[in-house]
């Protein structure tokens, strides 16, 4: 007890020694001076403080008792006058106070035992929150609570290091400040996740494909969970939010999804992902009366590299074919290797089956000049059949069947050539007749190209 008047110790002391159960033992000090002495060589669990003294403002005195004894309770002094004082001294940390008029031993010892039980439970709060801090620190998840107003009262050092900001800079900012969430397609930014879950109270998640942008610019894919906090009463006090870094987990899957969808020698589209490319062409094609073509690809001498080089050399000849195909084409267009040293070819948005013999005699060029495999000149050519939708077919199936058997005519005539499908395969079919086409005009021997 700091009480500077004698009078009102040895009251004080009479109080609780008239009750024979007390579990307090009480030590009066004079001043302040005498506190700071005693504090430096004793535990206190109670510290009861007397407002009136001259030394320090109410307040101040209580911030100064604290910062010496910090474990101790705080239990206030004070007269009727004085109790606005009182109760800017609760801010400062103290637990009640206990006007002077008021006071009797009953009521003294209800204020003493009042103050160590709040002491106690605030003890309790303090030990539960520094373990969930601890184990939030120690989870793999990144982890941000706010409270209602959305300003920020913790993260993990996960959720720091993926924003770049401390716990320190981040306390008391609005999370907005620290949290940069955009859509990863539109680049659209995202609205505040937890102000759902403080104003509705309702758990919720983040939109697929959001991207967390760190301080420094560096982005992240994350998944989330949002959920409100609540008091002991059910009010919403904050919300917390637990997000994780999916970036691997994404390209992993879009990997995934590129293996099934493109042939790991040459990394083109395989025959799978050439039909929905079908598909769309044909779709586009419909809409704007337009045509489309599919260019069958197959070798010629190819096996023979196979044999006199090996495979691994074959492989070479291979991706080079694949690669000068590319560069034949327009970008909407789609080259695709089936498997083997067959290729097929989408030629979209056409006026006419003519407008793909341009493209098949690049092609044939392209092809017939030297590749280099093993540190050897090899060359190959290319027979060529091609189909057009839709004279020649309106599904990806059709299409490709007539390609491949227009591509066997071209074999049959010599190879390093051109054929189109035709119904009747020595001549034009009634249909094209009355279109205008002459396909016997549309077809490209090896003198034409070479």
């Amino acid at each position: 007890m700091i009480e500077d008047d004698p009078e009102e110790a040895r009251t004080i002391r009479a109080m609780l020694n008239d009750r024979r159960e007390s579990a307090f033992a009480l030590t009066p000090v004079a001043s302040l001076t005498d506190a700071e002495a005693y504090f430096a060589e004793h535990f206190v669990d109670i510290v009861l403080l007397d407002l009136g003294l001259f030394e320090l403002y109410g307040p101040e005195a209580v911030g100064w008792a604290r910062r010496r004894a910090p474990e101790a309770s705080f239990v206030l002094l004070a007269r009727q006058d004085d109790e606005p004082k009182a109760i800017q001294a609760l801010r400062e940390g103290a637990q009640d106070y206990l006007l002077k008029e008021q006071m009797e031993p009953l009521r003294l010892m209800g204020f003493l035992e009042h103050a160590m039980e709040r002491k106690m439970r605030e003890e309790a709060v303090s030990r539960e929150r520094d373990l969930a801090q601890s184990t939030l620190s120690c989870i793999a998840d990144a982890v941000i609570s706010t409270d209602v107003t959305g300003k920020i009262t913790f993260l993990n050092p996960v959720a720091g290091k993926m924003m770049g900001w401390t716990l320190s800079e981040a306390v008391g900012r609005p999370l907005t400040d620290v949290f940069c969430i955009v859509d990863a397609a539109s680049r659209d930014t995202i609205r505040n996740p937890m102000a759902k879950a403080t104003v509705e109270d309702l758990a919720g998640s983040l939109p697929l494909n959001c991207v967390l942008i760190h301080r420094d610019g560096r982005e992240f894919f994350i998944e989330d969970s949002v959920a409100p906090i609540h008091d002991p009463e059910g009010r919403v006090t904050g919300a917390v939010i637990v997000f994780r870094d999916v970036s691997a987990a994404r390209a992993q899957a879009e990997y995934l999804i590129h293996l099934t969808e493109h042939d790991p020698l040459t990394g083109l589209p395989n025959r799978l992902l050439f039909c929905d490319r079908i598909g769309q062409a044909i779709a586009l094609s419909h809409r704007r009366q337009r045509r489309a073509a599919i260019m069958f690809l197959d070798l010629d001498g190819f096996k023979q590299v196979n044999d006199t080089l090996g495979h691994a050399a074959g492989d070479e000849v291979l991706r080079s074919v694949a690669k000068r195909l590319l560069d034949c084409v327009r970008a909407p267009d789609t080259v695709s290797r089936q498997g083997g040293d067959e290729f097929l070819i989408l030629l979209q948005d056409l006026e006419g089956p003519e407008d793909a013999c341009s493209t098949a005699k690049r092609v044939l060029q392209a092809v017939a000049e030297v590749h280099v495999a093993d540190d050897r000149d090899v060359r190959v050519t290319a027979s060529i059949g091609v189909s057009v939708y839709p004279e020649d077919g309106l599904d990806a199936e059709t299409l490709i069947k007539n390609a491949d058997a227009a591509m066997y005519l071209a074999k049959r005539n010599g190879r390093r050539s051109f054929e189109f499908f035709r119904r009747k395969m020595n001549a034009s079919s009634p249909r094209e007749k009355n279109l205008g086409i002459d396909r016997a005009g549309l077809h490209s021997t090896a003198t034409d190209v070479l």
